[in-house]
């Protein structure tokens, strides 16, 4: 029996999240070396209020922190993963898993493209639901400035880009539903490019070591173990599309049998569900689910 671990990003924050952990060892200890490099509370932000903790400079961070905390709450009591993944800012979570890089390396990383990503300003993203993929895929290619940003699932996914140019296509492509995110860029889009530039440097000089188990990358969902060939990916990562339906695919294909989301909410473990039905899919987010 082969087991994934999945790691949530940004939009699945909530109020409360993470408080109970705070009542561990581990997490206590996490908590304090959080605040000393970030300069405020993760705590405080996860019991304060939702506006703020929906801001990307918060958010991220908060995610991290979180669901590195649960990576060691599980270690800790023996689960064994033979896979990781994570859907944007969780690919961070996904890579720590994997002892990839230490917790203090990953949480610099986020904190800077936290800050990065949301002094990126002028962009637009919008998710769609239900719509005829041909079409959709005709739009983008025939609209200059937009983009896939989330590739979802075969129904759900998000475009990204100018807001004329996302307007543009919602105008043009049928779908039962279409909701603007809030966020104040054009996350995974070539509008990300100067924000990209600068995190590169940051990234190039952290330390990174071989994956313990493989990880599926974002950009490119083929399992890998390579310091270098993840580094690589990651520098990708923000101007490029989160091909989460190809990881999906491939859950199968490494044949994993089970499925863990760990972190907040629920929303990867739905996606799964629903497009790996021969997958047993269950998540942890707090201690009452361990």
């Amino acid at each position: 029996m082969k087991t994934a671990w999945v790691f949530p990003g940004q939009g699945s924050q909530a109020v409360g999240m993470g408080v109970d952990l705070a009542t561990t060892p581990i997490g206590k200890d996490r908590f304090e070396e959080a605040k000393d490099i970030l300069g405020w509370s993760v705590l405080n932000r996860c019991q304060g209020d939702e506006t703020e903790l929906a801001k990307t400079l918060y958010t991220q961070p908060c995610l991290y922190v979180v669901e590195s905390i649960l990576i060691d709450l599980l270690k800790d009591q023996g689960q064994k993963v033979n896979l990781v993944a994570g859907h944007s800012l969780g690919e961070y979570s996904a890579l720590y898993a994997a002892e990839v890089f230490e917790f203090a390396t990953g949480l610099k990383l986020v904190k800077r493209r936290a800050e990065l990503m949301s002094e990126a300003a002028g962009g637009k993203m919008v998710a769609l639901m239900k719509f005829d993929r041909s079409q959709l895929e005709e739009a983008i290619a025939a609209i200059p400035d937009v983009v896939l940003a989330n590739d979802n699932s075969e129904q759900q996914v998000v475009i990204s880009g100018t807001p004329e140019a996302v307007d543009q296509l919602t105008s043009q492509v049928k779908t039962k539903r279409a909701i603007p995110l809030k966020v104040s860029g054009a996350f995974h889009s070539p509008m990300m490019d100067q924000a990209a530039a600068q995190f590169k440097q940051l990234l190039e000089e952290a330390t990174f070591t071989e994956a313990k188990v493989p990880v599926l990358s974002n950009v490119d969902p083929i399992p890998s173990t390579s310091a270098t060939i993840l580094k690589e990916r990651l520098t990708q990562q923000m101007t490029g599309s989160v091909r989460w339906r190809d990881i999906m695919s491939a859950l199968p294909q490494q044949e994993i049998t089970r499925v863990l989301e760990v972190g907040p909410g629920k929303v990867l473990a739905g996606l799964i569900k629903r497009a790996c039905s021969q997958v047993d899919v269950s998540n942890v987010g707090s201690l009452n689910d361990f």
